[in-house]
């Protein structure tokens, strides 16, 4: 082959390797604190997930349907969000789309932060903090009863390196990842 004709190939493979990358981040996220979900959230609820079906919400601009994934929930406490119960969850139905994957058996219980559409219904996706509860410290569900809300106006920032610096008086340092070179959610 020619100089020409690898030169193109290689510009080529780049160029579709590029793409790739792009269509495969579809759905990504950082990882929340705790106490940046509940602030950022319009409903946290506890509750067990009883029943799954895909359903149709409507359509798109071209006049596709949109499907969405609907939960049934048996709620056991709501921590923040409407006066009324919450009794389903919609999500998309693929991780792709930022949809969420849970439990429908309803033994176990989640903590799930999602937010709140104009017409009463609460979607989550994977950005949301959906946790089990039976895996989450007890540090993390008694500030989720007593400190998160109430500390919302600490905007929580990620330490990456040491020393820690904090921009503003608002902020809040979270060390998780210097230290311990993971998420602990202790918080």
């Amino acid at each position: 082959m020619t100089w020409t004709t690898n030169s193109c190939l290689v510009t080529l493979a780049v160029l579709l390797l590029w793409r790739v990358e792009e269509i495969a981040e579809a759905c990504s996220c950082s990882p929340a604190h705790p106490q940046q979900a509940v602030c950022n959230s319009d409903v946290v609820i506890r509750g067990k997930l009883v029943g799954r079906q895909e359903v149709d919400a409507g359509n798109d601009v071209y006049g596709n349907t949109i499907k969405r994934i609907k939960y049934d929930i048996k709620q056991i406490k709501m921590f923040k969000g409407p006066s009324h119960d919450i009794d389903a969850i919609y999500t998309a139905p693929s991780s792709a789309l930022c949809g969420v994957s849970m439990d429908t058996n309803g033994k176990k219980e989640y903590l799930i932060t999602g937010k709140l559409e104009a017409d009463g219904t609460m979607h989550v996706t994977l950005c949301d903090f959906i946790d089990e509860w039976e895996t989450m410290t007890a540090t993390q569900k008694k500030n989720l009863i007593q400190r998160y809300e109430s500390s919302c106006d600490c905007k929580i920032t990620h330490c990456t390196s040491i020393p820690c610096v904090l921009s503003s008086p608002t902020e809040c340092l979270w060390t998780d990842w210097v230290i311990e070179k993971t998420v602990i959610e202790s918080q």
